[in-house]
């Protein structure tokens, strides 16, 4: 008996149990394939994540530059506010992906 790490939570469990106990995945089956399945989604929720903080920044260059002046009063705020967050949203997104693709499978 060894502990591996569920496919599905990534928490510490027997590699004699037929479901995880914090999570309640079922663990028959190939694990390998599991682990892959869930990698893809965490991939794929990451990306998705960093396209909504990218609209997020354009949004934010639209509001400032509209009508071919830049912004000024609530509509400058708000675009400094979808620029600043949409910015570092997306910097923040990059790094979690590099992080995610070097703990690859």
């Amino acid at each position: 008996m060894a502990l591996i790490e569920c496919p599905v939570c990534s928490k510490r469990i027997s590699s004699l149990a037929r479901e995880c106990k914090h999570c309640s995945a079922k663990l028959e089956g190939n694990l390998e394939s599991l682990q892959r399945i869930n990698h893809i989604k965490r991939s794929q929720t990451l990306m998705n994540q960093s396209f909504i903080a990218m609209t997020l920044f354009i949004a934010g260059m639209v509001l400032w530059f509209w009508g071919g002046e830049t912004a000024e009063g609530p509509r400058a705020i708000a675009a400094g506010v979808c620029f600043v967050f949409g910015f570092i949203g997306y910097l923040i997104c990059r790094v979690r992906i590099v992080l995610h693709k070097r703990k690859s499978i």
